[in-house]
C-alpha cells in the first residue's frame, strides 16, 4: 500500500512537471517574434550574449526606464535587457549610465572612453517608410525631425516640388545612416498609428560590399591593392567555353 502511494506520488509530481514545462514551451512560442533593440554598447550581438549575465544592473541604472530584462513572452533571450524605442526610446544620457554600471563589459565600456561615445553609438538604424510617412503625402509634419538628438546631421529635411499642387513643396525627412545612432526617439515622436520611422537593429538592414570593390577615393581602402597579385590573367574564351558546352545544349 505504501509502494502504491508513493508511486502515484511520483507520478503525480512527473505529471505536474510534463504540464508545466508545457506550458512554459507554449508561452515562449507565442512570444513575440519581432525585432528589438539592445541597450548602448550592446550592438554586437554575438559579443552581448556571450558577456551578459542577466544581473539587471544596466536596467536599474537607465534613468528613463527605457530598458527592461526580457520574458518568455519577448523575442530576446529571456532575462537580457532591451528596449522599445516606440514605448520608451534612449535618450542618450551623456555619461551612460547603462555602460558604466555594466559588470562585463557586454555593453562595451569603448564608448565611455571617448569624448562623444554617447553620439557614436550603433543601437540601430532609423528606416523610414515612405508610404505611410504624412510628409510624403504634402502634410507639414517634422514630428522626427525636431526630436532627433542630432537634428541636421542624422536626420535632415529635403525640400522637393510637389507636382500634384504645383503650388506647394514636400518637406521630407532622410536619415544618414553614417551618423543615425538608432536611439529611437524619431519612431517615440512619429504621428502616425503604426509609426512610419521605425529604428531597426543595423544586421536587419546594411548590407555587405565584400573586399571584392574598392574604394578609390578613399586612400586607406585602396591600401588594398597594394599587395594585390596582378599577374593572374583571366581566360578571355573560358564565358564563351562554358556557354558552348555540350552540358549546356
Amino acid at each position: 500500500m505504501k509502494n502504491r502511494r508513493e508511486f502515484m506520488q511520483t507520478g503525480f509530481k512527473a505529471l505536474c512537471l510534463c504540464a508545466g514545462g508545457g506550458f512554459l514551451a507554449t508561452l515562449a512560442l507565442k512570444a513575440d517574434e519581432g525585432y528589438f533593440l539592445r541597450p548602448p554598447g550592446g550592438e554586437d550581438e554575438k559579443h552581448f550574449l556571450s558577456l551578459c549575465i542577466r544581473c539587471g544592473l544596466c536596467v536599474k541604472a537607465c534613468p528613463y526606464d527605457t530598458l527592461k530584462l526580457a520574458s518568455v513572452f519577448d523575442s530576446p533571450k529571456n532575462g537580457t535587457p532591451f528596449f522599445d524605442a516606440r514605448k520608451t526610446p534612449c535618450y542618450l544620457c551623456e555619461d551612460i549610465p547603462c555602460i558604466r554600471e555594466c559588470p562585463t563589459n557586454a555593453l562595451d565600456h569603448q564608448y565611455l572612453e571617448r569624448e562623444k561615445g554617447v553620439l557614436e553609438l550603433k543601437m540601430g538604424i532609423a528606416i523610414l517608410d515612405s508610404a505611410s510617412c504624412v510628409a510624403h503625402w504634402g502634410v507639414q509634419c517634422d514630428a522626427c525631425y525636431r526630436a532627433c538628438p542630432l537634428i541636421d546631421k542624422a536626420l535632415k529635411l529635403e525640400l522637393k516640388r510637389n507636382e500634384r499642387t504645383a503650388k506647394h513643396a514636400f518637406l521630407l525627412p532622410v536619415v544618414d545612416h553614417e551618423v543615425c545612432v538608432g536611439c529611437g526617439l524619431c519612431e517615440h515622436a512619429c504621428i502616425t498609428e503604426k509609426p512610419a520611422i521605425r529604428v531597426l537593429p543595423r544586421t536587419y538592414v546594411l548590407g555587405k560590399a565584400g573586399t571584392n570593390y574598392i574604394k578609390g577615393w578613399d586612400k586607406q581602402d585602396e591600401q588594398r591593392l597594394k599587395d594585390a597579385d596582378t599577374s593572374k590573367k583571366n581566360e578571355q574564351n573560358k564565358a564563351r567555353d562554358y556557354l558552348n558546352s555540350k552540358d549546356l545544349l
